[in-house]
């Protein structure tokens, strides 16, 4: 087998990207090498119209469905069996997405109702996971998401996220807004 083949196969059945430099040792090849046919296979890819595409995320690569094969997707997951993160688990990712790191009562403040079944359900999945506790009464845990998350998510950090709708109060506005309705004493 070629060295562009085996690295299709390598990225075609691994769950989680591969760094480049664990690539090269398996194709017992030079990283410079490593990039070439990383640089082959995207070409490839992109030339046939292919249903995949190369990416680089959470630090390492991986092959994913191509944007414009969403549509298909959705209709097949919708028809077989899939498991879905209901709207109240996916509402609690994106406060913990974008303001980590945030602990279980600041969610819960942010969404107006109790969230901690929804980040139970995060941490199960692995999309989230306790940064650290708080020097606070009760040390209170933060939260961050993982890089199962980034992965998922097709970036390599949180800060390649899409921005924040027009419409969504900045982060200042938020916090000054949890400040005036927190009772005294708090």
């Amino acid at each position: 087998m070629n060295e562009l083949a085996a690295l299709e196969a390598i990225l075609f059945v691994t769950e989680q990207p591969v760094p480049a430099r664990e690539l090269a040792e398996v194709l017992e090849v030079p990283g410079a090498r490593v990039d070439e046919l990383l640089g082959e296979l995207r070409t490839q890819l992109e030339e046939r119209d292919a249903g995949l595409v190369l990416r680089s995320s959470a630090r390492g690569w991986r092959l994913y469905s191509h944007p414009d094969a969403y549509p298909y997707l959705e209709r097949f997951s919708a028809s077989a069996t899939s498991r879905k993160i209901s709207p109240a688990a996916m509402e609690t990712l994106a406060v913990i997405a974008y303001r980590q790191p945030v602990s279980r009562s600041q969610i819960s403040e942010i969404r107006g109702v109790d969230s901690d079944s929804a980040v139970r359900t995060l941490e199960r999945l692995g999309l989230i996971d306790e940064k650290e506790r708080l020097n606070l009464p009760g040390n209170p845990a933060v939260y961050r998401t993982t890089d199962l998350f980034l992965e998922r998510m097709g970036v390599n950090d949180v800060s390649e996220l899409p921005p924040l709708a027009d419409h969504v109060p900045p982060a200042q506005f938020v916090d000054t807004l949890e400040e005036s309705i927190r009772p005294a004493g708090e």
